[in-house]
């Protein structure tokens, strides 16, 4: 760090350094916030999702218990097509969106398998929809939880570090200054007294 220069044009710069590290100080502490609003948004969300994919879960287990034997394969029984994602910007941090999701049965022969396949196939379907929900909102909350962890800590490097650190610099100018005004006017009334004295003389 350089060394501060003890003078008047050096106060003049902390100065307006200081007022313009409290300026931004509340605009960063407003995004700050702002974020933490989203991610607990974005928690709810994820919450609320979750907990489709567990009722859904116990629908299943409740409606179709004949799955627990697995006598009957129901591997592919359900593809996923495509996902699409898009992009949602929240106070400059990229969070990504599920714009659509398209899950398709296989064809399997009717005879073949028993008649609950067809329910099993519906809930299976139901269910990849609700798991890439729920992937896409646990990346939206980890983006999210970046970004409120990268704005605490520049909020708390202006108000533990910045300004503390500035008003302390102009502090310390201050009193130079003031010292240096105080022996300025001492040095002024005795080269003052000296002179009159001599002139007495």
């Amino acid at each position: 760090m350089p060394r501060l220069a003890l003078n008047k044009s050096a106060l003049h710069r902390e100065t307006r350094q200081l007022a313009q590290y409290r300026r931004a100080l509340p605009s960063l502490d407003l995004k700050r916030r702002q974020l933490v609003a989203e991610r607990q948004g974005a928690a709810r969300a994820l919450a609320s999702t979750t907990a489709e994919v567990d009722r859904l879960r116990e629908g299943v287990r409740q409606q179709l218990p004949m799955l627990a034997f697995r006598r009957v394969s129901l591997k592919d029984l359900v593809v996923v097509r495509e996902i699409r994602l898009g992009e949602r910007n929240v106070l400059g941090s990229r969070l990504p969106v599920l714009e659509s999701i398209e899950v398709q049965p296989r064809d399997y022969g009717l005879l073949a398998r028993p008649q609950w396949v067809d329910v099993a196939s519906a809930r299976l379907q139901s269910m990849l929809v609700l798991q890439v929900r729920v992937r896409v909102r646990q990346r939206q909350l980890k983006i999210l939880q970046a970004a409120v962890a990268k704005a605490t800590q520049r909020v708390n490097l202006f108000e533990k570090v910045l300004i503390p650190r500035t008003q302390e610099r102009i502090r310390r100018l201050r009193i130079h200054l003031g010292e240096g005004e105080r022996a300025a006017v001492i040095r002024a009334k005795i080269a003052k007294r000296k002179h009159g004295y001599g002139e007495r003389r």
